[in-house]
């Protein structure tokens, strides 16, 4: 045997009867047979099985037949041999006998050098200075050389270009390791306009003693798989890039920036006007053709650009009734234009595919026109911007600086990628229209301006939450009370969006009319703890399957006196206000929040602090100072800073605490409201005790018109004695000592009776011979407003007239 040598090929010379007449050194090697054993013989005897049809002494005819046969070695064990016999011709032509080559089986046979050479992959291999030494007919396509062009040549002088590729830098590698590799390259075939994907393996070659003699390499082109793949993965990053923000530009530019490069080198997206306004779209697309359609450029990416138009400034595009992009919009349909016809200037695509097949191509594409090379293009795709059935624009895909031409698959990732950001564009435009009505709503509920009153100095902010968040239901009010006082309000309701805004509407009329009623701030949250209890029910769905709105709220009430200069608030969960003083320290606020709004049965505390005058109150939402990125802790910690610093006004300081203290991605609404103390002038408060005895109401006449008119207000004498002798003779009649009468010089001349009884007056109206009655009915026509305020002492009777601005203070 040859023990580690390869082994040989022999060949044995057989005469025409079948006899050996000549044996080679190989035959011994491969048989153990020497030529003195064989020669002479019938080569019939070295048979282990029958000879094969064809077999020289067996056959007759045939040019080089082939065969398979098993041989007995000199060992006595059968050796699996593949044989060729070749006809041995003399001068004239007679046949003298044949040629028989034989070799082991396991080595490869004739037929496998023609698979090999037939194989569609591409096979090569080359010398360790990567040297050509056989390539298969795939390779030589692939390399549009012929096998004998290459052969014996460097890899790297044949084809310069390629020197500084991945690939014949592996190759190197695996001649250098001798450490097989695998490999991927995109790389564009000479003579083709197309980049094809190949896969490549490659491996050492190794001589019996192991030394690394040459390297081996086969390829297949992937291309349409790896052009798949790719898709795929740009499909992969629109999921997860586009509709990243509830806002219709920054979608379309979103769309914009995703194919480019990878799949396209420009990118536009124009919208109707109407879906940048959250509006609905056009409802008639049939009317398109004819028309020349103008809509607005929301988006425009290019690879030679940095970035894309910045996102706020859309321009007007206007597209004629003949265009590609008013057809599509009119027919609903994509359309690509090609420059060129498809496999000019190369294959039709990257590789063998649906995608190279011009039957994949959908009905009346591609469309040839050469119009687009004077833009620049080589290729266009434009698709209809459709959503839920409605058209929102149209998008265009562009390619210019490659020479690959769009294909089918391309057509089909072009509408997958619109699909997908339609719907992301939808999603934001019904944002749009519904965020654009609850902040109408909200913002027709909130003051508009804050009523004139001399007991504070107040300013507010509200700030609806950042784009991509839904409206919340914050609000705040100032409300002007009697006695001069003022009640500050805020609050917020759980949840965000109309739901939320229209319990917003709810509850702040229910605060305005309640404290109409002078209700203490207790008593006042209580009534409206019932009030959301009781619209929490009446949200509660027929049946599980229809949706209820979140139902609950914080509320802050606070009633400031400017003649007692006394504070009284409660909360019901909401953040308790922080108070400066004059002299910029904090003061403190001993009070303990309530339960929130809709809990039930819980009580409701009120703190009563005296307050120095020019004290500042700050009232807040959660979302000034709450936030992902801190604490609510910090927040009011950022805030109080901001409240110590000098402001010129509570305008300014508004201002100053909304720009500083916000977080810088807001989740939900911030309202503020800031208020300055004043206190009364305590020569414009007059009070006079008065004697159960109706004797006394001239007395009480007499005080009251003195005082107005030391007031110098000479005008409203009149009527405020009137109104003095109806008032102290009610309180005298029916209700219960003491009795006091007060006077208060406001914005409005006020004038007060208290007494210790709880029964409440009220309007009616009297008969025609009634002796009484229309007490408070007179008192009611003369003056702009009157009522009663309850007290844990009594109630007090008070009625307000407006003071001329002309009028002396």
């Amino acid at each position: 045997m040859a023990g580690k040598q390869d082994s040989p090929t022999a060949a044995v010379v057989v005469d025409p009867d079948g006899v050996v007449s000549g044996w080679s050194e190989a035959g011994r090697l491969l048989l153990g047979w020497t030529a003195e054993d064989t020669v002479g013989r019938p080569v019939a005897d070295l048979l282990a099985d029958p000879p094969p049809a064809g077999f020289p002494g067996s056959y007759g005819t045939g040019p080089d037949p082939t065969g398979f046969v098993r041989l007995r070695h000199r060992d006595g064990f059968t050796v699996d041999a593949v044989v060729a016999a070749h006809p041995l011709s003399g001068s004239d032509g007679r046949a003298t006998g044949h040629v028989v080559t034989v070799q082991r089986w396991g080595r490869r046979p004739v037929i496998a050098d023609r698979a090999f050479e037939q194989c569609p992959f591409a096979l090569g291999v080359y010398d360790p200075e990567l040297r050509f030494l056989w390539v298969n007919a795939s390779a030589c396509r692939v390399m549009a050389h012929s096998e004998e062009q290459v052969l014996g040549e460097k890899y790297r002088e044949l084809f310069p270009e390629l020197d500084d590729m991945a690939y014949t830098d592996q190759l190197s590698e695996v001649a250098r390791s001798g450490v097989p590799a695998r490999l991927i390259t995109v790389f564009r075939p000479l003579g083709s306009n197309y980049a094809n994907a190949w896969a490549t393996s490659m491996w050492p070659v190794r001589d019996a003693e192991g030394t690394v003699r040459a390297v081996a390499n086969w390829g297949f082109d992937m291309s349409a798989e790896y052009w798949a793949r790719q898709r795929l993965l740009i499909l992969n990053e629109a999921s997860g890039g586009i509709g990243r923000t509830l806002d219709v530009i920054g979608t379309a530019g979103e769309l914009a920036r995703t194919p480019v490069p990878g799949f396209a080198d420009l990118v536009t997206v124009d919208l109707f006007d109407e879906v940048l306004r959250g509006e609905e779209p056009p409802s008639s697309p049939a009317r398109i053709p004819g028309d020349t359609l103008t809509l607005t450029r929301a988006a425009r990416h290019s690879a030679k650009e940095d970035t894309g138009r910045p996102p706020g400034h859309p321009v007007p595009v206007s597209h004629a009734p003949d265009s590609v992009a008013a057809r599509c919009m009119a027919t609903g349909k994509s359309m690509v234009q090609l420059a060129t016809e498809p496999g000019q200037g190369g294959e039709w695509a990257f590789g063998p595919g649906l995608a190279a097949d011009p039957a994949h191509w959908p009905p009346g594409n591609p469309l040839i026109d050469e119009t687009i090379t004077m833009e620049g293009l080589t290729g266009r795709i434009t698709v209809p911007l459709r959503a839920r059935g409605a058209l929102l624009g149209v998008v265009a895909f562009s390619r210019s600086d490659r020479p690959e031409a769009f294909t089918a698959d391309d057509l089909i990732l072009a509408e997958e990628l619109t699909a997908k950001a339609a719907v992301a564009i939808d999603n934001a435009r019904r944002y749009s229209r519904e965020r654009t009505t609850a902040l109408t709503l909200q913002r027709s509920l909130l003051p508009q301006r804050l009523p004139s009153q001399e007991a504070l100095e107040v300013a507010s902010r509200y700030l609806p939450a950042g784009t991509g968040a839904e409206v919340g239901g914050d609000w705040f009010d100032v409300i002007p009370l009697s006695g001069a006082r003022v009640a500050l309000v805020v609050g917020d309701v759980v949840g965000h969006g109309l739901h939320a805004s229209a319990s917003m509407g709810r509850l702040r009329t229910a605060v305005r009319t309640l404290a109409d009623v002078d209700l203490p701030p207790d008593e006042l949250l209580t009534h409206m703890d019932d009030l959301v209890i009781h619209l929490a029910s009446d949200l509660q769905p027929e049946s599980h399957f229809q949706p209820s709105g979140e139902t609950g709220a914080t509320c802050l009430y606070t009633v400031y006196d400017p003649v007692s200069r006394r504070c009284t608030l409660a909360s019901a969960g909401h953040p308790l206000p922080l108070i400066i003083s004059p002299d910029g320290t904090r003061t403190p606020v001993p009070a303990h929040p309530g339960p929130p709004l809709g809990i039930g049965g819980l009580p409701f505390e009120a703190t009563e602090l005296e307050l120095p005058e020019g004290s500042l109150l700050a009232l807040y939402t959660d979302g000034l100072v709450g936030g992902r990125e801190r604490g609510a802790d910090e927040g009011v910690s950022d805030l109080l800073r901001v409240l110590n610093r000098a402001a010129t006004s509570l305008e300014a300081l508004c201002d100053t605490a909304m720009e500083t203290v916000l977080p810088g991605h807001r989740t939900d609404d911030a309202a503020l409201l800031l208020a300055r103390t004043h206190a009364l002038d305590p020569h414009h408060v007059a009070d006079w005790d008065v004697e159960p005895d109706t004797a006394q109401v001239p007395h009480a006449r007499k005080f009251a018109v003195d005082q107005v008119e030391s007031w110098g207000l000479e005008e409203a004498a009149f009527v405020t004695e009137l109104v003095v002798s109806e008032l102290v003779t009610n309180a005298i009649r029916y209700g219960e000592p003491p009795i006091r009468l007060r006077l208060i010089r406001d914005t409005s001349l006020i004038c007060e009776v208290s007494d210790a009884s709880d029964t409440a007056p009220h309007l009616r109206r009297a008969r025609a011979f009634d002796e009484g009655g229309r007490g408070l009915l007179l008192v009611a026509q003369l003056t702009q407003g009157w009522g009663t305020r309850h007290s844990t002492t009594g109630k007090t009777i008070w009625c307000a007239q407006t003071l001329q601005e002309s009028e002396p203070r």
